[in-house]
């Protein structure tokens, strides 16, 4: 855990967020101060067996936490601010920066985990100025499918490192929501720019971001034509296509219901922040919108990335306690699958349309664009801005290196384009470059329970138990004598079924029971852990040379006195 850095040296790196779609962090330090740039979670891959999230390792933080000045929030999508409860049970004093719809999320998730009173919570907005010894903090206003998204100027000695956020460059946004502000960009660029960190999701998409006004004609269009009763997915935090599906339902004289608590939460911080403008009876529970006629009733849920304990996967597999699929239901998903959640997503249109839904989803169906810039969104940001360096953050590594032949197209030179990995420190000066040093920053496994201490090696041990199963070994030993005096006993849960394997299984037995007897004969009182070292490492050599697979195998022994 290694950081060199010189007096005049700015350091730039990122906790999170580099080579992945999720986990954003970054920090730029100079001297002895730091300043946090986003705190998000990342979903889980498939075979992260039982994990609801990954966060990052905070060590550094924890280790320089005399140095953080503060965390400043971009905007409050949960790849951006999920982790910040884990990060202030460790650095409670952290005083934490964010736009008003951000901050309302926050406080819920700061609430959940008993930490909202110890909390320092501030409001910022595109005119705020934080001002420290040496660093000070400036926002300048970006759009993306979220209000209140801004991206962050941190202005050091050396030149201002601006940190885009998620962004793309949509001139008709919807709510009366502000176009991004060029003005801003141009003057920090005037100002001199020394590194960009820039939103790197789409950097394969040459062309520009579609507006979200135009999802919003689309979706009116296709909810006005629906006659049975609708079913609304999207992300909660996307008050945008929510808006927009209320909007549509007052239109059509349709009563709504909302489902899932973050969904519940979302519409309500969006009703009192002025948002949400919702005409009085809109909004129902859920025994009206049961005795509402079909062509009457939207429901609005959580659930469009396909997650099974979401109000949609719960309808779909008719565990829902107060709703069930309707033979004329249309689906609707207003999202587009998370890296990782496709396989999910599948399986649960596949879900919905067995049960006989109809589903609307995806591109051709206009009704869902990205809150991320593409390629032509990506160069005006560079050319407004005028960096002397360019860092693609946000993004998959090939993304990365994409978007950094897209910076060169630019004319930015090859030289100023780095792509870095999680915990790589680039030094920079008005006139250097160079890699200082590298953060160890292993992954963190937050589980069902919400406990962040779920570590690597039980991830490995539940991909094993999915993928060859377990055997357990039972006997009884009088090492006194040399003696195996019961057993072993071998059970087989998820390897081979027993009935069907007599032979296998009696082969196993009769090769532990000599392990036994050699071991017990190197050592008359031998360690149990190296008794079981033993019985580990021979029965797997065993049963692979017979299944090629390598079960767990779990030891019992039991020491006669």
């Amino acid at each position: 855990m290694s950081v060199k850095l010189k007096n005049n040296e700015v350091g730039i790196f990122a906790i999170g967020g580099l080579g992945e779609i999720g986990r954003n962090m970054y920090c730029v330090q100079f001297q002895d101060e730091i300043i946090i740039m986003d705190c998000g979670i990342k979903f889980p891959e498939d075979d992260e067996m039982g994990i609801n999230y990954v966060i990052s390792d905070y060590s550094y933080l924890v280790k320089n936490r005399d140095k953080i000045k503060a965390l400043v929030v971009t905007h409050g999508h949960e790849d951006h601010i999920g982790g910040i409860p884990y990060l202030l049970e460790k650095i409670p004093e952290i005083p934490v920066y964010a736009t008003p719809f951000a901050l309302s999320l926050i406080r819920g998730k700061l609430e959940e985990h008993g930490l909202l009173k110890t909390s320092k919570l501030y409001e910022e907005h595109e005119d705020t100025v934080l001002k420290f010894p040496k660093l000070s903090v400036s926002f300048f206003r970006t759009t993306h499918s979220i209000p209140d998204t801004l991206g962050i100027a941190v202005h050091t000695p050396q030149g201002a490192i601006l940190f885009t956020g998620d962004f793309k460059l949509d001139l008709t946004p919807v709510m009366n929501q502000p176009a991004p502000d060029f003005q801003e960009m141009a003057r920090l660029g005037n100002e001199g720019v020394l590194a960009l960190l820039s939103d790197s999701t789409n950097a394969e998409v040459p062309t520009f971001t579609k507006s979200e006004r135009f999802v919003a004609k689309s979706l009116h269009n296709i909810i006005t034509g629906i006659d049975g009763r609708i079913i609304f997915a999207t992300f909660a935090s996307n008050l945008y296509r929510v808006s927009t599906a209320i909007q549509a339902a007052v239109d059509t004289g349709r009563k709504v219901a909302i489902f899932g608590r973050s969904m519940e939460n979302g519409v309500q911080n969006g009703i009192d922040l002025g948002y949400l403008k919702i005409p009085e009876g809109t909004l129902v529970d859920a025994n009206e919108i049961n005795h509402t006629p079909p062509e009457k009733a939207m429901i609005l849920c959580t659930g469009s990335q396909g997650e099974p304990l979401a109000a949609l996967s719960r309808i779909a597999n008719g565990t829902h306690r107060q709703i069930s699929l309707q033979p004329n239901d249309t689906v609707i998903f207003s999202s587009n699958p998370i890296p990782g959640n496709t396989t999910s997503v599948n399986h649960l249109i596949n879900k919905l349309t067995e049960a006989g839904a109809k589903v609307v989803h995806g591109k051709i169906h206009n009704v869902h664009t990205s809150g991320h810039g593409g390629q032509e969104e990506q160069k005006m940001m560079i050319e407004i801005t005028k960096p002397e360096y360019f860092i693609p953050v946000h993004g998959e590594y090939r993304m990365q290196v994409v978007h950094t032949e897209t910076a060169q197209s630019t004319g930015m030179p090859a030289d100023h384009t780095f792509v870095l990995k999680n915990g790589d420190v680039l030094a920079l000066t008005k006139d250097s470059s160079r890699i200082a040093g590298h953060i160890n920053i292993p992954d963190v496994f937050v589980d069902t329970s919400g406990s962040a201490d779920v570590g690597n090696v039980v991830v490995r041990d539940r991909q094993i138990l999915a993928e060859e199963g377990l055997v357990v070994v039972v006997a009884t030993v009088d090492y006194k004598h040399q003696r195996v005096l019961a057993g072993p006993d071998i059970l087989s849960r998820g390897f081979v079924y027993m009935r069907e394997s007599t032979d296998l299984i009696s082969a196993a037995q009769k090769h532990v029971y000599h392990i036994l007897r050699e071991e017990m004969a190197k050592n008359p009182r031998p360690s149990e852990r190296d008794i079981k070292k033993a019985i580990i490492e021979n029965l797997q050599d065993f049963l692979y040379s017979k299944t090629e697979r390598r079960p767990m195998i779990l030891p019992m022994i039991i020491e006669k006195k």
